[in-house]
């Protein structure tokens, strides 16, 4: 791939800069939904996490969900449901009452990146079967190597990985998941020859990373950064399109010429099964936004690797429908399949 526009520099929070200051005004409700918002919610909230308690995303619902609960005056309970890459959890929600009571907090890898990857697999459509409500959070990723790989820069890893084809390898945390489609657009993009070794999660990536077990990863900020402080683990640039507020003395590969444009981010966010009435729905997203302006939770977030992302509902669909667009050219590209 050339280091012009690539498949994921749209889809991967493209153009959202200034999301963060998106107006209260942007989450006002419809006439006549006043009242049907202000009956809910009568009870506690179940809020699906689809991945393992302690991993990245469930370090962000664990901050924010709290909060949430504060302005709407339930309990939000966080439930972890494990397995196949999120999407045991997402078909949860996909199957759960449209009441306002049963919520995703979801990810990118089980919302269009599975359904992509393996069709006859995963034949549900969650931008059809749910509802966006409210992105929360957004990371970047890392491009680490493990200690002695033999490279300094990002030019010297190019170079050395240039002059020895199939040789090096990278972990993910599985096929298809999102942090396998941010490597093989690495990939593409520097015209790399790396082979793939997919593990079970993104900490275990890690673990064998710092072993010397495997060569190189693309991993989160948040779950990085410690290993990289501590040498376990050497960074060579974050796939945001600028420096990470959380690594700011490690340089984004957009630097690096190969790698001009590229823009990759992940976002965590807020669904519902579809029919959810709209008034809930904007309640929801109204709330969610008004929590992420708070000081404290953005200074929480960022300690943990994120910055939150605000967006209406209207324009978190729009942003989820696009992605999957951009999710489906690097699947094709990389030619990515399971079935």
């Amino acid at each position: 791939m050339s280091a012009g526009p690539n498949p994921l520099r749209r889809a991967i929070l493209r153009g959202l800069a200034g999301a963060g200051a998106l107006p209260l005004a942007a989450f006002a409700q419809p006439p006549g939904a006043a009242g049907a918002a202000n009956a809910w919610p009568a009870q506690p909230i179940v809020a699906v996490v689809p991945f393992a308690a302690g991993g990245s995303v469930d370090v962000a619902a664990r901050l924010v969900l709290p909060r949430l609960a504060e302005r709407l005056g339930q309990p939000v309970t966080v439930e972890n449901t494990v397995g196949a890459s999120g999407t045991i959890a997402t078909q949860r929600v996909i199957k759960a009452h449209a009441d306002g009571y049963t919520l995703l907090f979801g990810v990118a890898s089980p919302i269009s990146v599975a359904p992509l990857v393996s069709p006859k697999v995963f034949k549900y459509d969650a931008l059809k079967e749910l509802v966006p409500i409210a992105p929360v959070a957004a990371s970047a990723f890392v491009l680490v190597g493990r200690p002695g790989l033999g490279a300094a820069t990002t030019a010297d890893l190019l170079r050395l990985v240039r002059a020895q084809p199939g040789r090096f390898n990278f972990g993910t945390d599985g096929v298809g998941t999102s942090l396998h489609l941010a490597a093989e657009t690495i990939k593409l993009q520097a015209g790399l020859d790396m082979v793939h070794v997919p593990y079970k999660s993104g900490p275990q990536v890690l673990t064998e990373l710092a072993g010397g077990q495997i060569d190189m990863a693309v991993l989160p900020v948040g779950l990085v950064q410690g290993f990289v402080r501590s040498g376990k683990a050497q960074a060579f640039g974050v796939t945001s399109r600028a420096r990470w507020p959380g690594l700011p003395e490690v340089p984004s590969l957009s630097e690096t010429p190969e790698f001009r444009g590229l823009d990759i981010e992940a976002w965590q966010g807020l669904l519902a099964p579809a029919g959810t009435d709209p008034a809930v729905v904007e309640r929801i997203a109204r709330e969610t936004a008004t929590v992420l302006s708070e000081p404290q939770l953005v200074r929480q977030l960022a300690e943990a690797g994120f910055r939150p992302m605000r967006m209406a509902p209207d324009r978190f669909a729009a942003y989820l429908a696009d992605e999957r667009r951009s999710l489906a050219a690097v699947v094709a590209a990389a030619r990515i399949g399971t079935d």
